[in-house]
């Protein structure tokens, strides 16, 4: 895997986690909120699977941060 998309995923998946807990949502929780499965969402915080755009941004809105703050970039 490509280390660029590989710290990606990282990052990515550790900081949805983390943005979930603040918020004291559970991953099911999160999963309503985005009109997707819990085994899609649950695949994004154990670094299996990236969201559709659609889905990153809505992530976004969710947790009200930035595209960049999602992956670490800010």
């Amino acid at each position: 895997m490509d280390k660029i998309i590989e710290n990606f995923l990282l990052n990515f998946s550790l900081n949805l986690k983390n943005y979930r807990k603040t918020y004291g949502y559970t991953q099911k929780q999160v999963a309503e909120k985005l009109g997707i499965t819990y085994q899609s969402y649950q695949a994004y915080e154990q670094m299996k699977a990236l969201p559709s755009l659609p889905i990153f941004i809505k992530l976004a809105e969710i947790y009200d941060v930035s595209l960049d703050s999602l992956i670490g970039r800010d």
